[in-house]
């Protein structure tokens, strides 16, 4: 499990242990590990040329600290000052090591509206030559952005990063929002990102998690005094603690019913994927309502589901017809209109845990008088989805994911899954933590694929996680199915079905 903090938790927690240390002690102790990463990134210190690119706050100091230890061992150090001043003791430090400090800007050219400054060349030329760039512009409270001079030195970065430089981030990449993952303008692409006492929100979420590369945890001794995080990224562990394992007394009943409401006379592929997820994702069994043409691809496709036909003038009694179930799946491929409308409707007024996803959502954004009912709801959209839901605007949503996955949970009351880039799941209750998933790969990105994570976490709910738990372990279990079903080249939804007992093998091959 990783556990993410926020930045008021994570200056309480450095406040109250600072008073139990003298004083620069958890900054050296930053240093230490920050340039000890460093040096690992090197082919060797003695001789390569590094250069950190310094602000004025904290993270700019643990930087030049850890710059004044590289120098100690015989790197080629440059400070540049990206900031209104730098940390004097570190700086002090740096070059009676031998390093040496030099401004960003030379001068200032007028433009409009605002100063452009024009970057010194000795600060270009050494960023330029750089094996190492250490990012510590800005620290862990850095919002809206990256001022001048910094964005001036993103593009200059970028380049020597194109040209082979390894850049390292001091606990977040700057420009990057420390608590969101949000990115207002420029900002640092880092290839690792060192972080200190627990991981920032925002290199687990995008934007900002593309822009932080692998993610290094230093120990500086703040476990004790932090709070429940703000977020958890589940781990193999995590998940293979969550799924349900049939014992010795266990039959198709124990293991959980699901009643799954996919497809149509038109969307057969729904249907049959959606069903899939659910039978190797460890239902028992799997109760099928559908129209009859669907019913009968999936008849094909999986014989062993107990199938439903809904009656086409009262689509709403083959829900009670289909029998009693654990949770019902509905959405993929039902379509919007009067007949879908009615079996989510039916399925809503059940007892049992309900996930909806795929049309159900289009169908329920009309209708959200709908959730108001006792048992737990898990809703999977992405962003375009979640748009309509919220009367939002889809772009605003892809750029602040944990802001509308949380107001989501919060004004529907239900448990939301919010597909893409980064997937984050927010529960109705505001004191959870919001669980992101590490999982997965581009090549999800295909027609299917969500259906195949309907089906799968529905089937989780079955077997009695609770919401949010059969949310992240199903999309943990469909990210890792993807990365071994496409091992680098083009699948399709279909691939995933027959790579999920392969995911969850993975995940629970170490558990004991």
């Amino acid at each position: 499990m990783r556990n993410a903090h926020q930045v008021t938790a994570v200056r309480a927690a450095e406040q109250e242990l600072m008073t139990k240390l003298p004083d620069g002690v958890l900054m050296q102790r930053a240093a230490a590990g920050l340039a000890s990463v460093c040096a690992s990134l090197l082919d060797q210190v003695y001789g390569s040329p590094v250069v950190v690119v310094a602000g004025s706050g904290d993270n700019g100091g643990d930087a030049l600290y850890a710059g004044a230890r590289l120098a100690g061992r015989g790197a080629v150090v440059t400070a540049i000052s990206a900031g209104s001043k730098l940390h004097e003791a570190a700086a002090r430090e740096l070059v009676a090591r031998g390093g040496q400090v030099t401004a960003a800007v030379a001068h200032d050219v007028p433009g409009s509206p605002a100063t452009v400054p024009a970057i010194a060349p000795a600060a270009a030329d050494a960023i330029a030559a750089a094996d190492l760039i250490l990012d510590g512009i800005t620290g862990i409270g850095g919002h809206g952005g990256l001022r001048e001079p910094a964005a001036s030195l993103v593009p200059l970065i970028s380049q020597a990063r194109d040209d082979g430089a390894v850049v390292v981030a001091v606990d977040v990449p700057s420009g990057i929002d420390s608590d969101t993952g949000e990115v207002h303008g420029a900002a640092i692409q880092a290839d690792v990102t060192v972080t200190f006492g627990t991981i920032k929100p925002g290199v687990l979420v995008d934007p900002g998690a593309g822009f932080a590369g692998l993610t290094e945890l230093i120990d500086i001794g703040l476990a004790p005094y932090l709070p429940v995080p703000d977020l958890v990224s589940l781990q193999a562990a995590d998940v293979a603690a969550l799924l349900p394992r049939p014992g010795a007394e266990s039959d198709k009943y124990r293991r959980g019913v699901l009643g799954l409401v996919a497809g149509s006379d038109q969307y057969t592929g729904a249907a049959v994927l959606s069903c899939g997820g659910a039978i190797h994702g460890g239902a028992g069994m799997v109760r099928f309502v559908s129209a009859e043409v669907a019913v009968g691809a999936v008849r094909q496709h999986w014989p062993e589901t107990v199938l439903t036909t809904y009656d086409p003038d009262h689509p709403a009694d083959a829900i009670k017809a289909a029998g009693r179930v654990q949770a019902w799946a509905v959405g993929p491929g039902i379509g919007t209109g009067p007949d879908a409308a009615a079996l989510l409707a039916a399925v809503l007024a059940s007892d049992v845990p309900v996930l909806v996803d795929a049309d159900g959502l289009t169908v329920l954004a009309g209708r959200l008088d709908l959730l108001r009912r006792d048992a737990p709801v898990l809703i999977t959209p992405h962003a375009g989805e979640l748009a309509r839901l919220l009367a939002a605007d889809r772009a605003d949503i892809e750029a602040r994911r944990l802001h509308y996955v949380r107001a989501a949970a919060s004004e529907l009351g239900i448990t939301v899954l919010l597909k893409g880039s980064t997937t984050v799941i927010a529960s109705p209750d505001a004191s959870k933590p919001v669980l992101v998933n590490s999982t997965g790969t581009s090549w999800l990105a295909t027609a299917g694929s969500g259906d195949v994570l309907s089906g799968l976490a529905g089937s989780l709910l079955a077997q009695g996680l609770a919401a949010p738990e059969a949310a992240a372990a199903a999309a943990y279990l469909h990210g890792m199915a993807g990365r071994l079903a496409a091992d680098d080249a083009p699948i399709g939804a279909s691939d995933l079905i027959g790579a999920i007992p392969a995911a969850i093998r993975a995940v629970t091959s170490n558990d004991s």
